[in-house]
C-alpha cells in the first residue's frame, strides 16, 4: 500500500492548529491543580484522529459535490485528481470515524472517574457530536460547511469544547475563566479557516459552497478576519489580568507580530492562491499562542 496519497490526504499542517486547544485546555488545567498525563494524551490522540477525520471527510465530501475542480486553488485533493478512489476514501473515513470513537470513549472513561454518570452523557454527546461534526461539514445532502456554518462549529468545536473538555477531563471541575482562553484559541481557529475560505472564494461561489467568505464578501470577510484575531489576543490577556502573578503570562503577546502580518496579507492580497502558504502559518502561530500562553502560565 502506498502511504503517500493517505498522508497527503491527512493534510498534516493542520494538525498544529488541532493541537492548540488540547495544549492549552492541558496548561490551564496544570494551573489549576489538576492534570492527568493519560488524559492528556489521549485528549491529544483524539483530537488529531478527529482533525485527520475532518481533512478526510472534506476531501470526499467536496470532490462528491464537485466543489474540488481544476479549477480550485491551494493543495491537490486526493479524491478529486485520482489519486485515491472514491471508495477507498469512504472506507478509510470510516477507519477514523472508529478510531475517534475508540479514543474518544477511552479519554471519557479516564477523564470521568468518580464523578456523576451525568457527565459521562454530556461527554459522549459531545464526543458524538464531534465526530459527526466533521464528518457533516462536506458529507450528506446538507452539510453545514456549504450554507455559512463552518465557523460556528470551528469555534464550538476546536476552541470552547476542545479547551473546555480538556480541562474538565484532567480537573473533574469547571471554572468559568477558561471560557476566555477557549474562546481565543476558538477565534484563531476560526480566523484558520476564513483564511482558507478567502484563498477558495472564487471556486466556492461558482459551484455552490456558500461559506461566510462567500455570503458576507471579501471586504467584509477581511474585517472579519482581524476581528477573530484581534478578539483571540484580547481574549487571552483579559484571562491573564484576572489570574496575574507574573510578567512572564505576556509571553503569549509574542505571537502578535505573527498575526499582525497575517492580517497585513489578507488586507493587501487581490490573487486568492497566494493566501496558499499564510494557512500553515497561522495554524503554527495559534500553536505558538497556545504553548506560549500555557509556559507563561507556569512562571
Amino acid at each position: 500500500m502506498n502511504l503517500k496519497p493517505w498522508i497527503q490526504a491527512f493534510r498534516l499542517r493542520t494538525l498544529p492548529l488541532a493541537l492548540s486547544s488540547v495544549a492549552l485546555g492541558c496548561f490551564v488545567a496544570y494551573y489549576d491543580g489538576g492534570f492527568s498525563w493519560k488524559v492528556s494524551l489521549l485528549a491529544i490522540l483524539t483530537t488529531l484522529f478527529l482533525q485527520i477525520l475532518s481533512n478526510l471527510a472534506n476531501d470526499y465530501g467536496d470532490s462528491k459535490h464537485g466543489v474540488d475542480s481544476v479549477k480550485r486553488v491551494g493543495p491537490v485533493r486526493t479524491v478529486q485528481s485520482g489519486i485515491i478512489q472514491p471508495k477507498s476514501m469512504k472506507k478509510v473515513v470510516i477507519l477514523f470515524m472508529l478510531l475517534s470513537l475508540s479514543s474518544g470513549l477511552w479519554l471519557i472513561y479516564e477523564g470521568t472517574k468518580g464523578i456523576p454518570f451525568l457527565y459521562v452523557l454530556i461527554f459522549l454527546v459531545l464526543g458524538l457530536g464531534a465526530i459527526a461534526a466533521a464528518v457533516k461539514y462536506t458529507i450528506g445532502k446538507s452539510p453545514y460547511g456549504y450554507s455559512g456554518y463552518g465557523d460556528l462549529f470551528v469555534f464550538l468545536f476546536f476552541g470552547l469544547t476542545g479547551v473546555i473538555g480538556t480541562y474538565f477531563l484532567n480537573t473533574q471541575s469547571f471554572s468559568w475563566e477558561v471560557l476566555l482562553p477557549a474562546t481565543a484559541v476558538g477565534f484563531l481557529s476560526a480566523g484558520v479557516l476564513n483564511l482558507n475560505n478567502m484563498r477558495d472564494r472564487v471556486n466556492d461561489k461558482q459551484s455552490g459552497k456558500n461559506t461566510l467568505v462567500v455570503i458576507m464578501g471579501i471586504e467584509k470577510a477581511r474585517w472579519y478576519h482581524f476581528s477573530l484575531l484581534a478578539g483571540s489576543v484580547f481574549a487571552g490577556l483579559t484571562y491573564m489580568l484576572i489570574n496575574y502573578h507574573s510578567p512572564f503570562q505576556m509571553l503569549f503577546l509574542l505571537t502578535i507580530p505573527m498575526l499582525w502580518m497575517n492580517v497585513v496579507v489578507v488586507f493587501k492580497n487581490t490573487i486568492p492562491e497566494e493566501l496558499d502558504p499564510y494557512l500553515r502559518k497561522l495554524a503554527i502561530a495559534s500553536l505558538l499562542f497556545s504553548l506560549s500562553f500555557g509556559i507563561g502560565l507556569l512562571f
